[in-house]
């Protein structure tokens, strides 16, 4: 099986040479999925609106791997501290409403400089 790198106009890591995310087969796996408006490339100034575009971002990446959401297994966020849990919550909600079809979670409190969370994702693609 060959891997291919995974690119979304807007989304990125600079001109470093890294792709948002990797496939192999029917797996892919993301890096860091940042909040970051891709249109601006600049941060909402709103937590609330950096998790919502960071999820956004997320399907976005999943998307051009040729999945959706549906196909999400596990989602691991990092954050700096965990008051954002509760801007992090409903974006859950909305973007899995089924709770007994929900991606696993595990939240990590990690040193993030310039934004209030990043996220990586692992999908079973179909």
């Amino acid at each position: 099986m060959t891997r291919r790198s995974i690119h979304v106009p807007g989304l990125g890591h600079g001109a470093q040479p890294i792709p948002l995310a990797s496939v192999v087969g029917n797996l892919m796996a993301s890096g860091g999925i940042s909040g970051k408006d891709p249109a601006t490339g600049t941060f909402p100034e709103d937590a609330a609106a950096e998790v919502a575009q960071a999820f956004a971002n997320m399907r976005a990446i999943v998307e051009a791997a040729g999945g959706s959401l549906d196909q999400v297994v596990k989602v691991t966020v990092f954050v700096p501290d965990r008051s954002i849990r509760e801007h992090l919550n409903p974006v859950w909600e909305e973007c899995f409403p089924d709770p007994e079809s929900r991606p696993a979670r595990h939240t990590l409190e990690v040193p993030l400089v310039g934004m209030r969370l990043q996220l990586e994702a692992l999908a079973v693609l179909a």
